[in-house]
């Protein structure tokens, strides 16, 4: 026998759909499509083609951008010196790595921040000169790999406020308090924090000798930026996994027990797999901030992209300067399309791991 169709959910999702397809859908496309014109955001002309001089007077028409389709020459003009940065960045391994006989002094926060290299006569080795959009990928690729860091922090602190007490109870609320403070509130201190003149650090300055500190300085600016953004995203975490260690059953925990299942063991096969759920919130709101709210609020706030040309800007934060302040929508927009490519292919890779965790489970 045929199913019958059933109207009334579709009746009651409806609203949502409608919404979901205007403010989220459309503007979506809308992007695409502008990607592929070169348009300055204040040129319009008639839908039928004529200028808005040659209308007469009293005489109306209906309002369309006057946009120029320029193909994908949005697209290649982002990556256009992204294969000389590339060669740029081999020949400047290949002379720290083959530096002839020369002995290289390499510290080992040069080797992670990725700081100039002094060879043992003073001749230095400094990072070439980057296009902007190289840096750009850079930097978001930063974001992409230390900002998820939060996530296990809050797991962990998650595990330790996981306990029966009043002092307890207030530490959960300590630890969430600054998600619910704004982003520019938490940049304007960190600003004060990371300040060389004055700041909690400038003492840690002068030890190790930084005279620009952490957001002065184009080599540490972004992780800077970073490690104040997680100020704000380890509390989120830390509630998600609070909630989620709610759901966790006690049963499967004392079996474990019985069967000699203790510490990290114990945690890694019966805890963690009923965390998934939790972990997939956190681990997607997360890589949504790393690439789009938490990117683009803490760097506005805190450098504007500097210091210098682009050092710490990410593609959020540099489609928001071409679009509305340099007036450049198409190539704004193509910047848009790429980051929403971006965040796309994580979302459906950490989707697919997901599923493939809960396949195993089963």
């Amino acid at each position: 026998m045929k199913k019958k169709f059933d109207l009334t959910p579709w009746l009651f999702l409806a609203p949502a759909l409608i919404y979901f397809t205007i403010m989220v859908v459309y503007p979506i496309g809308g992007s695409f499509w502008i990607s592929f014109h070169d348009w300055n955001g204040t040129q319009f002309k008639c839908s039928d083609g004529r200028d808005f001089k040659s209308l007469k007077e009293n005489e109306t028409c209906r309002k369309i951008p006057d946009m120029v389709y320029v193909g994908f020459t949005n697209y290649e003009r982002f990556f256009e010196k992204t294969p000389k940065d590339i060669k740029k960045i081999s020949k400047y391994w290949q002379k720290v790595f083959d530096p002839g006989e020369k002995s290289l002094n390499l510290p080992v926060i040069d080797q992670v921040i990725g700081l100039y290299i002094n060879l043992t006569d003073g001749e230095t080795i400094r990072w070439p000169r980057l296009s902007v959009e190289t840096k750009l990928m850079f930097n978001t690729l930063k974001w992409l790999i230390f900002f998820p860091l939060a996530i296990p922090i809050g797991l962990g602190l998650a595990l330790f406020l996981n306990q029966i007490g009043w002092y307890i109870k207030l530490s959960k609320s300590l630890f969430f308090f600054p998600f619910v403070i704004s982003s520019a509130v938490i940049g304007f201190v960190f600003q004060f924090f990371y300040d060389p003149n004055g700041g909690l650090l400038s003492p840690m300055y002068e030890y190790l000798g930084w005279q620009d500190g952490v957001i002065g300085d184009k080599d540490k600016a972004t992780y800077g930026i970073i490690v104040a953004a997680w100020y704000r995203q380890i509390g989120y975490c830390l509630i998600i996994y609070l909630a989620g260690l709610t759901s966790v059953n006690p049963e499967q925990i004392e079996a474990a027990r019985m069967d000699g299942a203790y510490g990290w063991k114990l945690f890694r096969h019966v805890v963690m797999p009923q965390l998934w759920p939790a972990t997939f919130v956190a681990a997607v709101v997360t890589i949504i901030g790393a690439l789009r709210t938490d990117s683009f609020d803490m760097t506005q706030i805190m450098t504007e992209g500097g210091p210098g040309r682009g050092s710490s800007d990410v593609m959020s934060r540099y489609m928001f300067q071409k679009t509305l302040f340099d007036q450049d929508y198409g190539y704004g927009s193509a910047i848009s399309v790429l980051l929403f490519a971006f965040m796309l292919i994580f979302i459906i890779a950490f989707i697919y791991r997901m599923y493939y965790q809960d396949e195993n489970m089963r």
